[in-house]
């Protein structure tokens, strides 16, 4: 709730329903995510999404809100066991299931330690995916020193490449010039478009009708495949 840029936005309306429980309701869709979780902050302000979490009986946790990498860790203790975690940030409305679940059978058949989609950028922005091992968050919450790592949960994988079988799923064709992550009200303004053109006919459109979406407003359209 304390973004700098957009403040509140992850409760932002979004066809009057918050945009967190938009985001929410396109990830239950995951064919292999069995517990969902929201970690949050113990930060005043983000007693809202508390609320909206118990409203929707949606798991809840609070942690710190600069070290993020002790939050997880810790929300993966309350909320385990469970031998793999898959992150996604809360400002990504347009999340796709089958993007989640596509990188979640890469790292299980790569049997990779750590697995993303944005290691090289061709997915939109907002469609980011990180899958690890529960074992390795526990070393990299023990282990990581620099602020950076603890901030942005994944980096310490990133950064011992030589310890961390790493893999990565790319998006062909590339399309990392889409932007569909909600930094700013420009962001949020598309994505509304988006959920008011798509939603009303289709509430579990797919990245492609996105696609196809802002392909024809310059009258061009063309194939996507993950």
């Amino acid at each position: 709730m304390s973004s700098s840029r957009l403040p509140g936005k992850v409760l932002r309306p979004l066809l009057g329903e918050p945009m967190l429980a938009r985001q929410i309701e396109r990830i239950q869709r995951s064919r292999h995510i069995d517990r969902l979780v929201v970690a949050t902050s113990e930060h005043p302000s983000d007693e809202p999404l508390e609320a909206l979490c118990k409203e929707r009986n949606i798991r809840c946790f609070r942690g710190s809100i600069g070290d993020v990498l002790g939050r997880y860790w810790a929300a993966a203790q309350a909320h385990g066991p469970s031998r793999h975690v898959v992150r996604l940030t809360a400002d990504c409305p347009l999340t796709d299931w089958q993007v989640i679940d596509a990188v979640i059978d890469h790292h299980l058949e790569e049997g990779a330690d750590f697995t993303s989609n944005d290691q090289k950028d061709t997915f939109p922005k907002g469609l980011e995916v990180e899958v690890f091992k529960t074992g390795h968050l526990e070393s990299a919450f023990h282990e990581a020193r620099d602020p950076y790592e603890r901030e942005f949960v994944t980096p310490f994988f990133l950064h011992n490449p030589d310890r961390f079988r790493l893999a990565n799923l790319e998006c062909d064709p590339p399309m990392a010039d889409l932007r569909w992550r909600v930094d700013t009200p420009d962001d949020l303004a598309f994505v509304t478009r988006v959920y008011e053109a798509l939603y009303p006919t289709d509430p579990a459109f797919l990245s492609e009708d996105v696609v196809n979406l802002t392909r024809d407003d310059k009258k061009s359209v063309r194939a996507v495949g993950f």
